[in-house]
């Protein structure tokens, strides 16, 4: 059986591992992206891009493709607690945010990765992660054909999400963890007039959002107390729309419209903190940080990281510094910008949050203790 070796084999080729690759290979290095799935294709998501996130695809030179595909900007959402408005700027009135369909931002990113110079492998399942000794030193895969894979490298990165097998094979420590105590559903829906705005509310201890997407569609939904996920799944349309009739108004344009899609779920969702790199091996994404999807993070975060991640890499495999020091940095950079936006998740997440919370967010000021 053939072995190939590279610079870095990723696992994992949607938001966190697809940048990563893309980064990793415009700076030279040899790299391999697999991937379980096939794209495009489509998966539970935060969907929310914002303005940082949004400065990442500038940044890579890839926002205007994205526009491209019919994807609204997006002003700060409008958002209130409990009924009270709370007023969000940013720091440039002229920033937007984003809402893609992940059909279209994953397969924009992986086809950025292989432009890179990247090898894609899609329809790919790893069933080993190989070590000489305790350093990680590659994988064992199959393809969608039967064939085997077998490839070594320098590190292999797990961008393979919140039930990561990378993480699970090198034991990555948790830390900082909370507990999940929400669920939420949510599709997508058209209107005979789109709707133009992103919402977030909170009342009730249920939370609603909205955000416009791809082709005059909006995404719409809900979360509500984990222990409350039987009664939502009794009837998930008529619980969402009864949710939005409390906090906003356009409740009637949904009903006169059409749902254009399944209705999607998720609950346990813990927020937690994994180790994110040792020998041979690191984490990005949510592989090694996820928060609750109430905030919509989830794809600015993995997008920072993978910039993070590449960084350090580079810096090691370059001799600019001892990559399990770059890798340390990488880990103690993450944590830090995380830290607010972490702590102001964790207490929306209660569905019951402290309106001054939400204050001190927009001034950027630290979260309470």
């Amino acid at each position: 059986m053939t072995t190939t070796t590279y610079d870095a084999v990723i696992v994992g080729a949607r938001c966190a591992g697809s940048p990563t690759a893309m980064l990793l290979a415009r700076s030279g290095y040899r790299v391999l992206l697999v991937d379980r799935a096939t794209f495009p294709s489509d998966t539970i998501s935060t969907h929310f891009l914002t303005p940082l996130g949004v400065d990442s695809l500038r940044r890579w030179g890839l926002l205007d493709r994205l526009l491209a595909t019919n994807c609204p900007k997006l002003g700060a959402p409008r958002m209130t607690i409990n009924g009270e408005l709370m007023s969000i700027a940013g720091p440039d009135p002229a920033e937007f945010g984003l809402a893609p369909r992940r059909t279209v931002l994953d397969k924009l990113l992986l086809d950025a990765a292989r432009e890179a110079g990247a090898e894609i492998r899609e329809g790919v399942s790893v069933r080993e992660i190989t070590r000489d000794g305790d350093r990680v030193t590659g994988i064992r895969a199959r393809s969608a054909d039967g064939s085997d894979i077998v490839a070594d490298a320098k590190i292999v990165v797990g961008a393979d999400g919140r039930s990561s097998m990378v993480a699970e094979a090198v034991a990555a420590e948790r830390y900082e963890v909370r507990p999940g105590g929400t669920c939420g559903f949510y599709s997508y829906w058209k209107t005979e007039t789109p709707i133009a705005e992103a919402e977030l509310h909170i009342k009730n201890k249920r939370a609603m959002f909205v955000f416009p997407t791809n082709d005059g569609e909006t995404c719409i939904g809900s979360e509500w107390r984990m222990d409350e996920f039987a009664a939502f799944k009794q009837d998930v349309e008529g619980n969402i729309l009864a949710v939005i009739d409390t906090a906003s108004d356009i409740g009637p344009r949904l009903r006169a419209g059409t749902r254009t899609d399944k209705l999607f779920g998720l609950s346990n969702l813990e927020s937690y903190h994994r180790k994110p790199h040792g020998p041979g091996w690191a984490l990005v994404g949510d592989a090694g940080y996820h928060v609750d999807p109430v905030t919509g993070q989830g794809i600015t975060n993995a997008f920072r990281d993978a910039e993070l991640l590449a960084t350090a890499i580079d810096d090691g495999f370059s001799g600019r510094a001892p990559l399990e020091e770059s890798l340390a940095n990488y880990q103690q950079q993450r944590d830090t910008l995380g830290k607010l936006m972490y702590e102001v998740t964790d207490q929306l997440a209660s569905l019951d949050p402290s309106p001054g919370l939400l204050a001190m967010m927009a001034q950027g000021a630290p979260a309470p203790a």
